[in-house]
């Protein structure tokens, strides 16, 4: 769907959904547990449907009895038999569902076929594969399938931190399955170490136990059983970005339900926000928080100096490649930025005209550009909003609620 914004700066009180990140988490280590768990307030994505539909896949099942509520009957860290040999699983484009669900197939059926849509399976893999090198475990990758099957010991585990938290994370939550403990240990500098302490979360609220020293890339897991329990999901400080965006373009938002403790490495927005609400050149290094490049790079369209957002190549990799894509977007609307090997320079200029941004499939160039709407001169046009499904489904509804000029929606 293609929509039109008339520039209006936006002012009120939002509240983000809720965390796509832990609720992710929650939810697979529900259906890990022996037991019904209930998990609050999950917005139901189109990457959370993508987790369900997996974990329901694994044997597990679930209701929905109130809207935001999620109850899950766990398999008990064992696949129940079944028909089907080799259990499938619909990622859909959802990449913590497919590198979260590797591992943990193997950990309870012995095998996996996954599939995707869009551009996940084209992502990198090759951590796992090494691993599953080294293990002896088959891996065959046709025409955007993926199946694994072999068995998935407890012991050491080394591989490289640089390129995803998420294989980390499959592995944290498929080692604990495994009889006798094990140790995960980065060969590189370890980035986005904030998505792996909200899956440490995850972990103690199922009962397990998992001790990690991420300034020394070291993860150590104790086998045992999930147990079943309640959490509720806290807000989320990626989507909440958009809005800090907003403020800092001249908007007029209180945003609530935040929790100012949070694991979430995204909550650096804040701070971020702060900074470039000031005139001067600056860098920010964004290894450990590449969601938030889109909502930086509108920050930035429009102050006084130039901003270099650095470490960011993994963002080529994204739905779209985010740097690429993010870079475009603003230059669609009149600004001035430029791309590089791994990073992002953005050169603040008086005023974006407005102009047709392509939202190349991906949510966050969609949310980006229609904050980035707020500061232009003339209407923007933005195809195929639809993507902000993915992660944001009320997305344009808190927009118009804040005063947004929206059409098409």
């Amino acid at each position: 769907m293609d929509i039109r914004i008339n520039p209006k700066p936006l002012g009120g009180t939002v509240t983000p959904p809720s965390s796509k990140s832990m609720a992710h988490r929650l939810l697979i280590a529900a259906a890990l547990a022996n037991g019904v768990s209930t998990v609050c307030n999950v917005a139901l994505s189109q990457d959370i449907a993508a987790t369900l539909r997996c974990v329901a896949a694994l044997g597990s099942t679930w209701e929905q009895p109130e809207a935001g509520v999620i109850r899950i009957r766990g398999i008990g860290g064992k696949l129940p038999k079944r028909n089907s040999p080799l259990p499938r699983f619909d990622c859909g484009e959802s990449g913590s569902t497919l590198r979260f669900l590797i591992p943990i197939a193997l950990a309870t059926a012995g095998c996996g076929v996954f599939t995707g849509q869009g551009r996940l399976m084209e992502r990198p893999q090759q951590p796992y594969f090494d691993l599953f090198d080294e293990q002896g475990i088959v891996h065959e990758w046709n025409e955007g399938v993926l199946t694994v099957q072999g068995a998935l010991p407890s012991g050491e585990y080394r591989l490289p931190g640089n390129v995803s938290s998420q294989f980390f994370t499959g592995l944290l939550f498929a080692l604990p399955l495994l009889a006798g403990n094990s140790t995960l240990v980065s060969t590189t500098t370890l980035e986005s170490s904030g998505y792996i302490s909200m899956t440490l979360e995850a972990l103690r609220a199922a009962g397990i136990t998992a001790v990690g020293r991420p300034e020394q890339g070291l993860y150590q897991v104790r086998s045992g059983a999930y147990r079943p329990f309640n959490a509720t999901v806290e807000a989320d400080w990626s989507q909440a970005a958009f809005w800090y965006a907003a403020n800092v373009l001249g908007g007029d938002l209180q945003i609530d339900g935040l929790n100012a403790c949070s694991a979430q490495g995204d909550m650096a927005v804040s701070e971020y926000a702060r900074t470039l609400s000031r005139p001067g050149d600056v860098s920010i290094d964004v290894s450990g928080c590449p969601d938030l490049v889109p909502p930086l790079a509108v920050m930035a369209a429009v102050r006084q100096g130039t901003t270099h957002l650095t470490n960011a190549a993994r963002l080529r990799l994204k739905e779209s490649d985010r740097l690429k894509t993010t870079a475009a977007m603003l230059t669609a609307l009149g600004g001035d930025a430029e791309e590089g090997a791994d990073s992002l320079m953005i050169r603040g200029v008086p005023h974006l005209s407005g102009g047709t941004v392509d939202g190349a499939n991906d949510h966050r160039i969609v949310m980006a550009a229609a904050i980035a709407a707020t500061r232009c001169a003339g209407p923007v046009t933005i195809l195929g909003s639809e993507a902000i499904n993915k992660s944001y489904p009320s997305f344009f509804e808190d927009y118009l609620a804040l005063g947004g000029d929206v059409h098409g929606v």
